[in-house]
Formats: structure tokens, sequence, C-alpha cells
């Protein structure tokens, strides 16, 4: 089963947190100012986005969601313009108006699709009577599935813990993305999203992935959340669960513009995929597309299903051939993710030949992706004689990569391939001719992790050892 756009249309989320309204003024730029050596901007286009928590609820509304925005804003122009622009575009508004602070307002100035200078209108809503949030907030859990709280540290979350509480109450899985320094505000949340200077902050510093992963399941276990998903930029994401191996995704950004609201992207995405039914893995998979796809644009941006749809078939395109082993690991996994089912085979594979081909067309049916590991130059004359392999180790795997059901190819250098095989951990290890599944190189390691190991029938009469022979009879026969 490949990645699937879920239903967004079902999915009900109730967005909690700091609301910004996002402005841009944009123009061209010859010269610089007699004043000070600033440029000079002729300012000809202006434009408003919603930005922090807004921009979340607004991705949302952009997958076809059901978004509830709640947060607080201004008794001023630029909290009405912010409420107009979000129920325009079918978010569903439930603002607190306060008097006696404004509308957090970011203003960018920009030329040549270049930032120059952003300024910020801004006041703290941290010390703010929140009994009115927090009783709307009571009201609203009953209408939504999953509840995202979007912490910008501008004082709305001061309570975060409290609301987590409420929404876990009635079993309501609350989303995460994170700027307190010390993660414990957050405990009992479904999901955290830290990117990777918020998960210094909270961890510490690590010395290598080993170290990471523990202080990730550290930071699980004392915050007593259910999953640590760290966006990484150009290294991907990295999902944690107490107990689980941990998954890694490699980043999906073909160029990256601007990283303005990726983090909102990310958020929205995985929580409507969850909303509408996914697993957190699909859903973060999905998210970690959806992150490749806005950091494309200007400024804080949406993404469409559209463009998801776009990004998962391009995804399953690109991915296949000749891969070394760090590469098949990355790859198996995010197939994991995305629900795929693992086929793995093996062997010599020296003169290529209908008997291998029908072989391996049998095994791609029993699943989504088919892996052929391949003996190397050395180890196939440990196995054969000096005489073999005909064709070397490179022209082997281009040979199998070139055939249409077979998705990843991999070299090997010991006898066996069994430890290659529990490092992929296949859902089917397939073998042909006489085997006995007892026997089989690397049995152990898929049956422990729930696969199985099955023995399909090679063509008869058909195999390198008599197509060699033939070949030298008919030498003989010449001469």
């Amino acid at each position: 089963m490949s990645l699937q756009i879920p239903a967004f249309d079902r999915a009900r989320v109730l967005v909690v947190g700091d609301v910004m309204l996002d402005r841009y003024w944009s123009g061209q730029t010859s010269r610089i100012s007699p004043e000070a050596p600033v440029p000079v901007v002729h300012v000809n286009t202006s434009e408003e986005r919603p930005g922090g928590a807004a921009n979340v609820a607004l991705n949302i509304a952009s997958l076809g969601g059901q978004a509830i925005l709640l947060g607080y804003v201004g008794a001023d122009e630029a909290g009405c313009s912010l409420a107009d622009t979000l129920r325009g575009r079918g978010v569903d508004t439930r603002f607190v108006t306060l008097a006696n602070v404004p509308t957090i307002t970011k203003l960018r100035v920009l030329s040549r699709h270049q930032q120059l200078i952003r300024l910020d209108f801004e006041e703290s809503f941290a010390g703010q009577d929140h009994s009115s949030l927090l009783e709307s907030f009571r009201k609203l859990l009953a209408d939504v599935d999953v509840v995202v709280l979007s912490d910008y540290r501008k004082g709305t979350l001061e309570q975060a813990r409290e609301l987590i509480a409420l929404a876990r109450a009635v079993g309501r899985p609350v989303v995460v993305d994170p700027k307190a320094k010390d993660f414990a505000v957050y405990q009992g949340a479904a999901v955290i999203t830290p990117n990777l200077s918020e998960f210094r902050e909270a961890a510490g510093d690590w010395q290598d992935e080993t170290d990471l992963v523990k202080r990730g399941n550290q930071l699980l276990e004392r915050c007593q959340l259910d999953n640590l998903l760290i966006t990484r930029s150009e290294q991907g994401m990295t999902l944690l669960r107490q107990g689980r191996e941990p998954y890694n995704l490699p980043t999906r950004a073909r160029e990256v513009f601007d990283v303005t609201g990726a983090g909102d992207t990310v958020v929205a995405v995985l929580a409507a995929s969850m909303a509408a039914g996914l697993p957190v893995e699909q859903a973060m998979a999905l998210a970690n597309l959806a992150a490749g796809i806005v950091v494309g644009k200007v400024g804080t941006a949406t993404v469409s299903v559209a463009e998801l749809h776009k990004a998962v078939q391009t995804h399953h395109a690109q991915v296949k051939g000749v891969v070394n082993e760090e590469q098949l690991l990355a790859a198996v996994q995010e197939a994991r993710v995305h629900g795929e089912r693992i086929v793995m085979t093996n062997g010599c594979f020296d003169i290529l030949h209908v008997g291998h081909v029908t072989y391996l067309q049998e095994a791609s049916k029993l699943g989504d992706r088919l892996v052929v590991a391949v003996n190397t130059d050395e180890s196939v004359r440990k196995l054969k004689g000096l005489t073999r392999p005909v064709n070397t180790m490179e022209n082997r795997m281009k040979m199998l990569a070139a055939l249409a059901c077979v998705d990843w190819v991999v070299d090997f250098s010991e006898d066996t391939p069994e430890r290659l095989i529990c490092a992929v951990k296949p859902h089917l290890l397939v073998k042909g001719g006489d085997n006995d599944p007892a026997k089989i190189p690397g049995n152990r390691c898929v049956w422990d992790n729930g696969g199985d190991v099955v023995v399909l029938s090679f063509v008869d009469g058909i195999s390198t050892t008599n197509t060699i022979a033939k070949i030298q009879e008919m030498e003989k026969e010449r001469k």
C-alpha cells in the first residue's frame, strides 16, 4: 500500500495559540538612501497573510479540513483584517478580543523576492486572565478530532498543561509546535514537533545520532509524551517513540526559497492527517512532503491537496535503482512509514535470464517494494569458482535495476546476506528452488520481526550454469 492522501474534509481540528498578521510591502530597489547606507524601496504592492497559529489554521482549511481557531487579538484594525481574511478562506475564528494589547503584526519589506527588514508590532499576552479562553476551549473540544497548540511564546499558551489535560480527558490528541525551553509544560501531548534549535534548548547538545535519540527518549519519558517529531531542515525529520526504532525521513525540498511558516505547515498537515484517520507515521510522511513544497514559496504560505498529490507521485517515481546500504535502509524505512510491504531476495544473478526475470516478477507481486541483494565478485568466486562471475558486479546490478519489478539493488560482500537481511527486516524473504525455509540465512531475523520466508519455484531447465555449458558446447562445435 502506497502513501495515500486522506479525506481531509473529515478532519476537524481546533488550533489554539499565538495568532499573528503578516504584512508584506514589496517594490523595486535601485538606489541607496542619502540619509543612511540602506536601500530605498519603492513600495508598489502590499499583501496580508495570517501568521503563527492563524497560518496553521489556514493550512488546515487549505487542505479542505475544518479548522477552528482560538486566540487573542487586539481591538484594532489589524485584528479585524486578520479575522476577515481567515473567515473568507474557510477558518472558523473564535478570537478573544483584548482592549489593552495590539494584534501581533509583523511587517516585512521585500525587493526582488528578498526580505530586507522585518518590523514587529506586539506586546506579550502573558499575565492576562485566561479564563475566557479556557472556557471557549472546553466548549469546542466536543466538536473536534485533534487539537493543535501553536506556541510562539507570546503568552497565549501560558496554561498549556491545563489545555492538554482537558483535551486528554475527553480523548482528543494534542499536537504541539513548541517554543518553551522546558517541554514539561507540554506534558501529556500526543505529538510535539520541535526543530533542531528547539530540541537543543530542551534536551541539551548531543554528540552523535545515538546520543540525539537517547536524549529524545529521555524527553519522551520525562514529559510523558507519546511522540517526538524533530524537524531537521536539510536532514529531514526524525520520529521518536518510547520502545520503538526511530523513523528518519529525508528532506523533500528541491529548492529552499523561504522557510517562513514551514513549521506551521508541518504541524497543520500532521494534525489534519491524524484527524482524517492516518497513523502518526503516515501523517509525518505527508507533513514532510508538505514542508518540501512550502519552503519553495515566499513568505507564510499554504499547501494544497493537488500539490500534495503531485509530491506523492514524484516521490514514488524517484526512489529506485542501485543504492548503497545506507541509502537502502533510509529508503526502506520511509517505505515502511508509507505502509508499504517490503520483499527481499538475494543471489549472484551472473547471466540474467528468463528464469531470473520470472522469479523476480513473482517475488515483486508479494509486496510493494522489492529489494535484490547481489553478491560481490569476490563472494561469487568463493561460491562458484575462479571462472565466475562472467559479468562484473556493477554490470549485474545495472541489469537488475533496469527491471520494472525491482525497486532497489544493493551489494553484499559476506558469504551470506544474513547481516544485511537483519538490517533491512523485510516483511517477506524470498528464495527460489528447493530451499528449506528453516535453513535460509536471515530467516530468524525476519520471523522475529513478524515477517515470513517464502520459497518460489524456478523455471525448469534454465540456469546460469546451464547457459554457460550450452555456450561452451556451441563453441566446441564451431571448432
